[in-house]
């Protein structure tokens, strides 16, 4: 198996909700061109910040759970994400295989409960 990877990463709140889609197809386009298969991705939305980071108190969150053909792709993802002016900060984390199975069964859970909703609706 080889190693899966989570980026959740923060733009700056200023941008507008066209601004902040095209910041992240960028970053994706970027991945997939890198040869980088995406597994799951979650906008987690405008949240507050714990601490002022560049004196904003808000930014807009983004989770990117992928799994890249070598490691150099991740060095030059977070250097992308460095150069650009419209990311306030990025984390990216390997995941050990417990963390991937629990993601997994999350997302099937929620798959399961939204076919139910559904179905009841």
């Amino acid at each position: 198996m080889t190693n899966r990877y989570e980026t959740v990463f923060i733009m700056t709140p200023v941008l507008s909700d066209e601004q902040m889609k095209e910041t992240v197809q960028k970053h994706k386009k970027f991945m997939e061109d890198a040869g980088v298969k995406i597994f799951h991705e979650e906008s987690w939305g405008l949240r507050k910040l714990a601490y002022p980071i560049q004196k904003k108190s808000t930014g807009f969150y983004y989770l990117i759970e992928f799994e890249p053909e070598n490691s150099q792709v991740i060095k030059d993802m977070e250097l992308n994400l460095k150069r650009d002016e419209r990311i306030i900060r990025f984390l990216t984390v390997r995941m050990d295989k417990h963390a991937v199975i629990f993601n997994e069964n999350k997302r099937a859970k929620k798959k399961k409960q939204a076919a139910q909703n559904q179905a009841n609706a």
